[in-house]
């Protein structure tokens, strides 16, 4: 028996949802995904946009709300306030807020900044587990976690496995949610503060993940950070043994091969997707970094 909820959807560029409806099957693991989505809000516009396409319960983010489900929302870019707990959070790019069930909150940008949103629903007898013991809780709701490019990523897997809904595609969601939950007791542990390398690689990192689905070039990362083309090199290679164009076509490829697994995209659909020019050169790129031409990737064992 399905769970009585609305599935809402809107997949338009920079402004995609869906709310998801899940099984008691879903619900024995202990964990369900319940909802995604992402959307870039200009200043000067109204928020949330679109509101009335959402459910009832999800409209007044704005005005005040008790949800009846836990949410991870990243910013990634903009600035804006966050209320909860009797407490006024200044958000910025790179702040996350954990929303827990039956917690009024309220959150909205900046008219003058808007900003770019991420966020994800979910619910279950786990994450209520951690509430018990005391690993989520209303005392830890905002985080300072800054722009991470393993964060964008985990929300692009999380909205790949939604749009696809593959076959345990909730599992996999979920599995991607306590990713996030990692990355947060990752950054409460963590004792040192990055240094400015490893801040400018982490920016680096974060403009490719951003910046996937287009066609950018190093220098021009180079002239948004502020520094040469050799010194981004330099610096990159000393902290992750590749260098930034290596980099960024290794998560295009890894991107390319979730399109390939879950869309029905074309092969050439799939390289004008990621920003490839010419179809043949994405294949021979794909083919030299799995091993498989694209056109076997869905052939291949266990597929």
């Amino acid at each position: 028996m399905m769970k009585a909820r609305m599935d809402n959807r809107s997949d338009q560029g920079d402004y995609f949802f869906h709310y998801i409806p899940y099984s008691a099957e879903d619900e024995k693991l202990g964990m369900v995904c319940t909802a995604a989505g992402a959307m870039e809000v200009p200043p000067y516009t109204a928020y949330p946009p679109n509101k009335n396409a959402h459910p009832v319960v999800f409209r007044d983010v704005a005005e005040g709300r008790t949800l009846p489900e836990f949410q991870f929302v990243y910013i990634s870019d903009g600035a804006g306030v966050f209320y909860a707990e009797g407490k006024t959070y200044r958000i910025q790019a790179g702040s996350l807020l954990v929303l827990l069930p039956g917690m009024k909150h309220a959150y909205r940008p900046l008219r003058e900044t808007g900003w770019h949103e991420y966020w994800v629903g979910f619910t279950g007898s786990f994450f209520t587990g951690l509430v018990r013991e005391g690993i989520l809780s209303k005392e830890r709701i905002f985080f300072e976690i800054g722009l991470r490019d393993s964060i964008l990523s985990i929300f692009t897997h999380i909205f790949d496995e939604v749009r696809s809904r593959h076959p345990l595609y909730q599992v996999k969601a979920c599995s991607q949610v306590f990713l996030l939950l990692a990355e947060l007791l990752t950054y409460e542990r963590r004792k040192e503060p990055a240094t400015s390398q490893q801040q400018l690689v982490e920016k680096v990192k974060y403009l490719m993940e951003a910046n996937i689905c287009k066609r950018i070039d190093i220098p021009s990362i180079a002239q948004a950070i502020g520094i040469s083309p050799s010194r981004l090199n330099e610096v990159f290679k000393l902290y992750t043994s590749m260098t930034p164009y290596q980099y960024y076509i290794q998560i295009k490829i890894n991107k390319a091969c979730r399109l390939l697994e879950q869309t029905d995209l074309s092969i050439k659909e799939a390289a004008f997707a990621l920003g490839f020019a010419d179809p043949f050169y994405f294949s021979r790129l794909f083919k030299q970094k799995t091993g498989i031409p694209p056109s076997g990737w869905n052939l291949r064992p266990g597929a």
